[in-house]
């Protein structure tokens, strides 16, 4: 592919976030409009790896200018990962340079980061490149508490979805365990209970230690059940941030039914293939079965139905701006013989900042810092105030404790043993 224009490349890695194609859009028309000759890479670094130079596309404004408020990828995505080997990183570079691609915008979150960073240091000055952070998670750390741009829509539309499942289950009498995607953190599934009002959000935050037990989760999850009761309520939802499988003893995660671990290219987690939900519906009822005791319970997971949603204005609005920077700093700084170095494009305090790399950088691990839900924050203190949760304070009220003991069938004595982690 031989031109007299500079060449600037677009790849998507990672899982899909609402707004990616905004993003294309606003990078290549800025980009065509400043010079430069614009292809997308598709399926993220997966060919670039191969050496194979077959998937891509030329990017004009007749076909991006109309994509920005329509969900998924027009280059699709992928979680390839060229730092699992100093042979993948080099050939990532001689594809980039058989492309002529000399600018590289990349969509993803944290593992893309790093790769991104990783393959820019490898090209030595003949690639330059900036990351646009996109993340339903919202856990890649930006300046100003600015959200990764995805998340406000998968949080709109999981919300919606929330609040459905509420209204069945006061129909029905009945209680939801909802998982919501969140590896590390979780912002969505807080950001979704404490929107739609859910009776209780559980998230990894919570849990200090690196591994709990999954009655330590069950555990919140009764105490809410027992005093939604007392409150004369047998029905509620619950969300669980599905990262809490990362903090599950993985021995005991393996002896549970439907349970596979597998781990994506990246070394992380599937955590898609751990029917969290399912896990925690089923520990509950027999937790309740124990003391004879039937309880009507759902298990849902919301995860898909949320990545490919069309953007909200929000997303639209904040990916264009994005995008048009990421070009904007790609053609700053650079100079005839070498390029300077890229990073990650954001918004803070309304104005454009390109963080570099290995600012993102976690000293401990050599990975992307991770953001994650800061347990102190007035945000979480007003989403907990309106959970309904069993706390310490109901243990020692003797009125509370009996009558919470009442609803498990069970004496005050040994509902305190139960709940005496919590004390």
């Amino acid at each position: 592919m031989s031109s007299t224009k500079a060449r600037l490349g677009i790849l998507v890695g990672g899982g899909p976030a609402p707004g990616i194609d905004s993003a294309i859009s606003a990078c290549a028309i800025e980009a065509i409009n400043s010079g430069l000759e614009v292809i997308g890479i598709y399926d993220g670094f997966a060919h670039l790896i191969d050496g194979d130079t077959s998937y891509t596309t030329p990017l004009a404004i007749s076909n991006v200018s109309r994509i920005h408020a329509q969900g998924g990828s027009i280059l699709r995505t992928s979680r390839a990962n060229p730092t699992r080997s100093a042979e993948d990183l080099e050939q990532c570079v001689r594809t980039l340079a058989e492309l002529g691609v000399s600018y590289l915008v990349t969509i993803g979150g944290d593992d893309t980061a790093l790769a991104a960073s990783e393959v820019e240091k490898a090209a030595r000055g003949a690639v330059r490149i900036v990351h646009i952070p996109k993340t339903i998670d919202n856990d890649l750390p930006l300046p100003g508490d600015m959200p990764t741009f995805g998340y406000e829509t998968a949080r709109h539309v999981g919300t919606q979805l929330v609040l459905n499942l509420m209204e069945d289950a006061r129909t029905g009498n009945r209680w939801f365990i909802v998982s919501v995607m969140g590896r590390n953190a979780g912002h969505m599934a807080l950001g979704i209970g404490k929107a739609a009002g859910a009776t209780v959000t559980v998230i990894p935050e919570e849990f200090s230690g690196k591994r709990i037990k999954l009655d330590d989760v069950c555990i919140l999850l009764e105490g809410a059940i027992l005093k939604q009761r007392v409150m004369g309520r047998e029905d509620g939802l619950a969300i669980v941030a599905e990262g809490i499988a990362e903090k599950l003893d993985p021995e005991e995660l393996e002896t549970l039914p439907g349970v596979e671990l597998r781990r994506d290219p990246h070394g992380n987690l599937r955590l898609e293939e751990i029917p969290l939900a399912t896990v925690l519906r089923r520990r509950v009822q027999e937790r309740f079965a124990q003391r004879g005791d039937a309880i009507s319970l759902v298990d849902v997971t919301l995860g898909y139905e949320l990545r490919c949603a069309p953007p909200i204005p929000f997303d639209i609005d904040y990916t264009r701006t994005l995008g048009f920077g990421a070009v904007r700093f790609l053609l700053s700084e650079s100079s005839n013989d070498r390029l300077g170095p890229g990073g990650l494009v954001c918004l803070e305090n309304g104005h454009m900042r390109l963080m570099p790399f290995e600012e993102l950088r976690d000293a401990a691990t050599g990975g992307t810092r991770i953001r994650l839900v800061d347990m102190e924050s007035q945000r979480y203190e007003v989403a907990r105030r309106y959970m309904i949760r069993t706390e310490p304070r109901d243990l020692l009220d003797p009125e509370m404790l009996a009558a919470l003991a009442s609803a498990a069938k069970i004496t005050p004595d040994e509902l305190r043993d139960m709940f005496a982690a919590l004390v």
